[in-house]
């Protein structure tokens, strides 16, 4: 693996991102300059397909960017910057500590430092992981990493294929499941006692609403100015911490 280039979280250039491919380990995705479509980036796609990892064709300016002007050759990759655990890993931990299972599932969060934000306030209130997807939302790239100052080392997260079957499977082991959206019942009048899932929506258009249907609850926070929504973390951060105070208690 000496000849992949990295530049924080990227692996650039069509033979190291080739080898990263074959190398069985764990990528975001791969992103491709417009265009580009001979020689060995067909080899590259063809692999892309067939480990499902997402390709995004992306401008070449905006690659040159991220780049930092090396030669990237059309092609960089993406990889996390912690290694992900299962669904099955954050159960044996709670378990292990002889608590109810407390989990975070990001539905669709793109913004990275959201992520981050919500991974660090997480480790605070002692959620045992996050749940995210595979597709459609940020992965644990090195922003997320930062923007956690340091808690993404203590935290398990899990990446899934299907949102809405991992919500099924929670609830089938009597975790009961909350999505943080809009016309809820009051975050502070739910009971939160037992296994806890909380999901939280993108920053965008919130919860899903196929994930929404999924859930049990839907809780919220009264907005009492002229904004109607929270930013995703400061919005998890106030649930999470209502959840572990109700654990204290």
């Amino acid at each position: 693996m000496k000849d992949i280039k990295e530049n924080d979280s990227l692996v650039i250039g069509r033979n190291a991102v080739t080898e990263l491919l074959k190398s069985g380990r764990e990528v975001e995705n791969v992103m491709i300059a417009k265009g580009e479509r001979e020689g060995s980036i067909n080899r590259i796609i063809a692999l892309c397909k067939e480990k499902r990892i997402v390709i995004k064709n992306v401008d070449r300016r905006k690659l040159d960017a991220l780049c930092a002007g090396a030669n990237h050759q059309g092609v960089a990759a993406n990889v996390p910057a912690h290694e992900y655990v299962s669904v099955e890993d954050i159960l044996a931990f709670a378990e292990e500590k002889g608590e109810k299972p407390f989990i975070v599932i990001c539905d669709e969060i793109e913004d990275s430092h959201n992520l981050g934000a919500i991974i660090r306030t997480a480790e605070a209130c002692g959620v045992h992981g996050i749940i995210i997807p595979k597709r459609r939302g940020v992965g644990l790239n090195f922003i997320v990493a930062k923007t956690s100052c340091g808690a993404l080392e203590y935290m398990r997260v899990a990446r899934v294929t299907n949102l809405a079957e991992t919500i099924e499977k929670l609830k089938a082991q009597n975790i009961w499941v909350y999505a943080a959206d809009m016309d809820g019942q009051r975050w502070d009048k739910t009971d939160f006692s037992g296994g806890a899932a909380l999901v939280v929506g993108s920053e965008g258009s919130g919860v899903g609403r196929l994930i929404k249907e999924k859930c049990d609850v839907t809780v919220s926070l009264p907005m009492l100015g002229r904004v109607n929504s929270l930013n995703a973390s400061v919005a998890a951060g106030i649930i999470m911490y209502e959840i572990a105070k109700q654990r204290l208690d």
